[in-house]
């Protein structure tokens, strides 16, 4: 077991720090929000004044915030982590962010102090640790720390510092196509008259049909429950769009998901689940109809 740090204690970083103190990891935190650190404090934490005290106190300290400001604001100045990192400390970066935010961390860092360590899922995911946390990092550092990401879930070392971020925009470009592409079935399907039921009966058949089984009951209630927020996955096609430009890749089909949870967030689901952009494509359809309706 290690003292660990955990900086940034929202939806994820809390859950990922009960779960490494449930594995016997000694915790020293710390929140924007102080009153978020109370729960760790009363189970035997230390709620650090800082993020770069955090880092002076414990052999590795994680950051899980929600974009590339929030990891700036964290990790650099006076008070950031990279103020406090000490000779043998690691930095684990886990939150989504873009390769140009892990590239200035990296070059703020000594040498071999950075783990590049985004995590794929969501919060009952963390929950049962079935996470997955693509590592981009040197070998040997992969190899101290995987026992203790192991305890959220399965490790996968996809290379260098720089490449778990790579990894994680590239699975979250399936994740932003897909329900864009199941809002887009379920719209042509209501234009051509075929009933919902049948629609999803169709979709069964399809190579959309564990994502349509899973999202069926919440397009037939209106109820999304959150998981991970529509704004952090337009926030992620951003990032996955940015990348691409920079690297010359065209996202043609990602530039049209990415457009619709655009549209969502602007109408105000922007903290419901990121699934209810399909409530947003297929609202967007109706209206368009009963318009074109009353034109006729």
């Amino acid at each position: 077991m290690a003292t660990i740090g955990v900086v940034g204690l929202g939806a994820m970083g809390s859950r990922i720090a009960r779960r490494l103190a449930e594995a016997g990891n000694e915790l020293v935190v710390w929140n924007r929000d102080p009153t978020r650190s109370e729960p760790f404090v009363a189970a035997g934490a230390v709620a650090a004044p800082t993020p770069a005290e955090v880092a002076r106190r414990v052999e590795a300290v994680i950051t899980m915030v929600a974009d590339p400001p929030a990891l700036a604001a964290v990790t650099e100045g006076a008070d950031g982590v990279v103020a406090g990192v000490g000779e043998g400390t690691t930095v684990i970066q886990t939150s989504t962010v873009g390769p140009d935010s892990v590239e200035r961390l990296a070059s703020l860092l000594p040498d071999d102090a950075l783990l590049d360590a985004p995590v794929l899922g969501s919060l009952s995911e963390v929950e049962s640790g079935t996470l997955n946390v693509f590592v981009g990092g040197p070998t040997d550092l992969v190899a101290r720390w995987n026992p203790l990401l192991s305890t959220l879930g399965t490790v996968l070392n996809v290379g260098a510092v720089g490449a778990g971020t790579a990894a994680k925009l590239v699975a979250n470009t399936t994740l932003v196509g897909v329900i864009g592409v199941l809002g887009e079935a379920l719209v042509l399907a209501d234009g051509l008259g075929l009933s919902r039921e049948a629609a999803f009966d169709v979709l069964s058949k399809t190579a959309l049909a564990g994502q349509a089984e899973r999202r069926r009951e919440a397009v037939e209630t209106g109820d999304y429950q959150p998981r991970f927020a529509l704004y952090l996955a337009r926030k992620d096609a951003d990032l996955i769009l940015d990348a691409a430009a920079k690297s010359g890749t065209e996202l043609r089909l990602t530039k049209g998901a990415r457009d619709w949870l655009a549209d969502a967030e602007a109408a105000g689901l922007g903290d419901a689940d990121y699934s209810a952009v399909l409530a947003r494509i297929l609202e967007g359809a109706r209206a368009a109809s009963q318009e074109a309706s009353s034109e006729r």
